[in-house]
């Protein structure tokens, strides 16, 4: 684990693991790469670049408006340069899934392979639909007025932590209260950011979308995301993957918002496979240059 100096801020990095390099980039905004601590199991296989977005986590540097997509993007795009990585694999969960897909319209050329994990191309599923969700799945009128706010920055900064317990059966309805004991644990270390949370809804993503532009996106893409997502549901993880040309689709069953805490097993199967059989993607590769895991 270091800061590595990457453009104007400090990126808190950890690198484990060999063979073909796979980015993940953490949801929120406001979390960080502790979120994702299940990937570990990929060490085996691939070398994992867990890291904290500008603003989020461990990073240290400018203040949090300066967390825009372009900047968010240049900042991988330097990390990978960094680490001496020719192209990589991008991993991006929820808001990191956003993240991604700027990142893949951004640095086409710096990519080998996308995948999808429980985000959207558009804000209306996380600003407008989820709270609406919530409702017409029985949830109080008080949970679903707290989402609202959530997905929208309009919660003070000591409301984060309590929001996200208040919140934690709609994200992983699936999961038993041992079970989230052990990932509470597991994720102790976890230095949440409320404040990023609070600009990126309020600014960063209010209104964004990249729905018309995923038929530029031409790596191979996995698009998968736990059946009882309330974020981004079954429905829009459909859309995602019928505009993204040749895009998998995998819906994880008895699985919420984080499917690679709930179904880890199989999470972590699916990536396997699909780094695994994933074609190239189209144009010529540089020479020597692999595109599958190895």
């Amino acid at each position: 684990m270091t800061l590595m100096p990457v453009r104007d801020v400090r990126l808190f990095v950890e690198v484990v693991g060999r063979g073909h390099p796979l980015a993940l980039m953490h949801g929120g905004p406001g979390a960080d790469h502790w979120t994702l601590l299940p990937f570990r199991q990929l060490a085996d296989q691939f070398t994992v670049v867990f890291y904290d977005h500008r603003c989020n986590g461990r990073s240290a540097g400018p203040p949090v408006t300066s967390m825009t997509w372009e900047n968010l993007t240049a900042d991988a795009d330097a990390l990978r340069e960094g680490l001496g990585f020719g192209k990589w694999a991008v991993l991006g969960h929820s808001f990191g899934g956003k993240v991604a897909l700027e990142y893949a319209l951004r640095y086409p050329q710096s990519l080998s392979h996308l995948i999808l994990l429980d985000t959207g191309g558009d804000s209306w599923w996380d600003q407008q639909n989820a709270p609406e969700l919530l409702a017409r799945r029985g949830y109080s009128r008080r949970k679903v007025e707290l989402a609202r706010r959530w997905f929208n920055g309009q919660i003070a900064p000591w409301e984060f932590y309590p929001a996200l317990i208040r919140l934690g059966r709609a994200y992983d309805p699936h999961t038993s209260l041992a079970s989230a004991v052990r990932t509470m644990f597991a994720e102790r270390r976890s230095r949440a950011r409320p404040r990023a949370e609070i600009f990126g809804f309020r600014h960063l993503t209010k209104g964004w979308t990249v729905m018309s532009r995923l038929g530029e996106i031409t790596v191979p893409t996995l698009v998968m995301a736990g059946r009882d997502d309330f974020v981004f549901p079954p429905e829009h993880q459909g859309q995602l993957a019928a505009a993204i040309p040749n895009a998998r689709l995998e819906i994880i069953e008895h699985a919420g918002h984080n499917p690679h805490d709930e179904q880890a097993t199989l999470v972590m199967k699916a990536i396997r496979d699909f780094m695994a059989t994933a074609g190239p993607p189209r144009g010529p590769a540089a020479p020597g240059e692999r595109w599958a895991a190895g």
